[in-house]
Order: C-alpha cells, then sequence, then structure tokens
C-alpha cells in the first residue's frame, strides 16, 4: 500500500531553545521510504543523527520568534500487520543480544511491579503470541481508550489503576505485561492510515517465534497499514519532539495520511 504522509508542527520560541526532533521514517522493517521532503522555517542549522535504537534525530537550536517543521513522505507499506497464533515463546537463553534491552523494566513500564497481574491476564493460553494476544484483549476490556485524555506520559501502574488512557498509555501496559512473561516488547511511534482522529500514533511489538510481531490495543483488528518512525523502551525514547529549557507548547500541529493506490 502507497501512503502519503504530511506532519506540520508550529512553534512560537521566547528565547533560543534546543530542539531534538523524531520525524523521519526509515526504511526497512517492511516499509520503503520512495520521496521524503524535511522543511524547517525559518531555516537554521539542522544536524541528523542516529540514537542508540537507529532512529533518525534532527538537532537544531531555534531562536526566539516563529518555527515551523514540515516533513512530508510517501512510503510503500503493508496494508495490514502479520498474525501468527502460533508464533512461540523464545526462552531468554536464545533470544537475540538485541532483545534484551526490552525485557527489562523501563521508565513508563514497571513490568518488575506486575508479574502477579500478568499471570492472572494470561491465563491458560498458550506461551508466546496466544499470551500477548490474551494482554492486548484484557486491556481492552479494562482501560478505556480516550484520545486526548493525558497530556504527558504516565507509568503502565498508573494507567491500570485509573483505567483509561491515549495509545502510549495501553502500549505502555502491552509492553510491561510482556516484559513480566519474559517476551521482550518494545514501543512503536508512527503513523496509522484512518486512525480516528488523526494523530501520531503509539503501538508496541513482541518478540515472539523469531521477529517482532505488531499489537495494538486501541484497535479491534491489525487491518490498518502503517508506518514506524522510531522503536524504543517506552514513550521517553520515542518522542517526536524534545525541547531542552523553558517549556514550549506547539501552536499548531496538523497530521494527515492518505492512501495513494
Amino acid at each position: 500500500m502507497l501512503l502519503q504522509t504530511n506532519c506540520e508542527i508550529a512553534f512560537e520560541i521566547t528565547t533560543p531553545t534546543a530542539f531534538v526532533f523524531m520525524l523521519r521514517p526509515r526504511s526497512g522493517a517492511g516499509q520503503w521510504i520512495q520521496q521524503e521532503s524535511y522543511r524547517v522555517s525559518p531555516q537554521v542549522p539542522v544536524t541528523e543523527t542516529s540514537d542508540v535504537f537507529g532512529n533518525l534525530c534532527q538537532r537544531l537550536v531555534a531562536q526566539k520568534g516563529s518555527l515551523e517543521v514540515v516533513t512530508k513522505s510517501l512510503v510503500k507499506t503493508s496494508s495490514g500487520s502479520d498474525v501468527n497464533a502460533e508464533a512461540d515463546f523464545i526462552p531468554v537463553s536464545s533470544l537475540p543480544d538485541e532483545t534484551l534491552m526490552y525485557l527489562l523494566p523501563s521508565r513508563y513500564c514497571e513490568s518488575d511491579r506486575l508479574h502477579d497481574l500478568a499471570i492472572d491476564v494470561v491465563g491458560s493460553a498458550n506461551p508466546g503470541y496466544a499470551q500477548v494476544a490474551q494482554i492486548v484483549s484484557w486491556i481492552q476490556g479494562h482501560v478505556k481508550y480516550i484520545p486526548g485524555s493525558s497530556g504527558f506520559p504516565v507509568s503502565s501502574l498508573e494507567v491500570v489503576d485509573r483505567e483509561f488512557g491515549v495509545c502510549r498509555d495501553l502500549a505502555h501496559v502491552g509492553i510491561s505485561l510482556c516484559r513480566s512473561l519474559c517476551i521482550p516488547a518494545r514501543m512503536v511511534v508512527g503513523y496509522l492510515h484512518e486512525l480516528k482522529p488523526m494523530d501520531i500514533h503509539a503501538w508496541f511489538e513482541a518478540y515472539v517465534g523469531g521477529r517482532w510481531y505488531t499489537f495494538d490495543a486501541t484497535q479491534t483488528s491489525l487491518d490498518g497499514a502503517r508506518i514506524t518512525i522510531a522503536y524504543g523502551r517506552d514513550a521517553a525514547d520515542v518522542a517526536i519532539c524534545n525541547q531542552y529549557g523553558p517549556a514550549v507548547n506547539p501552536t499548531r500541529m496538523l497530521v494527515e495520511v492518505t492512501s495513494q493506490d
């Protein structure tokens, strides 16, 4: 499936402020970037680097006044995500080295405190994909997805306690419960075609059956086409915009995803 993305973010800067943006999807993992544009207005020096997860990051210092960042991409991706109920649990001793970091507790995913809940949630489900699917089903029944209900990340324990959250909150719960069962799980931020309301979206992936599989407790199916921007342990690693200095909230943000097929 061929998707056109458009993301526009505007700020009013009161004092010179350092930013790190994470707005460029990269080719690989089932997606191919056919065209891409990135515009910063007014023009300032921009340095691109990659973080420890391989995400593409753009560093700049915005001067006092207006700042606008506009990114567009044309991406070839799958029309849905793979499902494999037979994908087995991989013992920790057999996991690839690069997946081990996704077993550890992280800032918003206190997996070390959710083991008992995870055992109750998965019940008699077969170890592996079936357990993760059971986790998603439990989240959908116990945590209400309310877009716009949270302006900042909260931990999985808080989300379970209050029983509602935005997409990243539900992803944190899924990640924490998976890690409690020694299933590597990571946060994904990107675009989902026909998401309503349209915005940057978050979901999670779990490593079972020798590969990463997509899971999303905010959706009733995995049929929608997705474009990945970034991977990380939790929301702290995958923010599309980090600023250093006085807090500056966007004055405008627009996200569009349209099919070109």
